[in-house]
């Protein structure tokens, strides 16, 4: 019979996960409180589902998806096309956060803040989580086709607000 999961191993899991799912959520979304709630909602869906796991190592991906499909129905209402993120251009991302050039962050930052939200999500899941396109494709409930073509035109528009040098044409972006 298989191991089932306890409460204490999801409060261990949530003290290791919670790190990594705000920063993904914040760059989601550009706002701190909302990233928060985001990963709360992700977490309350986790845990709700918690009985039913059996593997430890699979409920982060779980989390993962969870809070991207959460984001993803939060995006959809319409009161969300008339909010605009407004703590990406501060410059300051959660703690642990990494880039290549540190002096690159706040344009980068509010360069993602100008991403329509589907963009914005496949640009974090693709480059800042490192998922391949079919991973991205799942997290996202889309196609590889979607993922890759919403790469191709938020790579286009974070070019042309960075430049070349921040994104160079030769990122692989639409393979796996």
């Amino acid at each position: 019979m298989a191991h089932r999961v306890s409460d204490q191993e999801f409060t261990e899991f949530v003290q290791a996960a919670w790190p990594g799912l705000y920063r993904t959520a914040y760059l989601l979304l550009g706002d701190r409180g909302l990233a928060e709630d985001l990963v709360q909602t992700a977490l309350a869906k986790t845990y709700a589902a918690w009985p039913g796991v059996r593997d430890v190592q699979a409920a982060p991906g779980y989390a993962r998806t969870t809070l991207v499909n959460t984001a993803s129905s939060w995006f959809r209402r319409k009161s969300w096309r008339n909010e605009l993120p407004h703590e990406l251009a501060s410059g300051e991302l959660p703690d642990d956060a990494q880039d290549h050039d540190p002096s690159d962050r706040p344009a980068l930052l509010e360069a993602l803040g100008h991403l329509p939200p589907r963009q914005r999500a496949v640009v974090v899941l693709r480059f800042y989580e490192d998922l391949s396109v079919a991973e991205t494709a799942h997290a996202l409930g889309c196609s590889a086709g979607t993922v890759k073509s919403q790469t191709s035109k938020a790579l286009d528009t974070l070019r042309r607000l960075l430049g070349e040098a921040v994104v160079p044409l030769t990122t692989g972006a639409t393979h796996d």
